[in-house]
């Protein structure tokens, strides 16, 4: 008999953030944002503990006008509150790319929160979660 708790991919979300209004964008931007694949908790938080055992299904989009999308993945980074930060990761190994969620851990993620993403050149960027569906 096998007594592993399997972890629950059915919390595994996708989630779609767009930006939110700035100086830039007045009125926000449906062309800039991120989608991302992560556990979430009956609150809406992303689940430490699933992710564990999810993690390679963590991945993440991100898409900013014209550019090209990027693809990494969530990965979770020793600093920052609570000990430990939740980060896109586009190149494995390498932390000059990785874009740092400000107290993702701290968020629900549910449609019309907002949340907030330092991106690579250390830039703080307001994102609206636009829509929270099973991946």
């Amino acid at each position: 008999m096998n007594d592993t708790v399997q972890p629950d991919a059915d919390a595994l979300q996708r989630i779609r953030l767009h930006l939110a209004r700035s100086k830039e964008f007045p009125g926000g931007s449906a062309r800039h944002g991120y989608e991302f694949v992560a556990p979430l908790d009956a609150a809406g938080h992303i689940d430490l503990e699933a992710w564990k055992d999810l993690r390679e299904r963590c991945t993440v989009t991100r898409f900013w006008g014209n550019d090209e999308p990027e693809q990494g993945r969530l990965v979770r980074r020793a600093g920052g509150a609570h000990g430990a930060t939740w980060v896109f990761d586009y190149e494995e190994g390498e932390s000059e790319d990785d874009e740092a969620g400000y107290r993702f851990g701290d968020h629900a993620f549910a449609p019309g929160e907002y949340v907030s993403l330092r991106d690579e050149d250390g830039v703080m960027h307001t994102f609206v979660v636009f829509s929270v569906q099973p991946a």
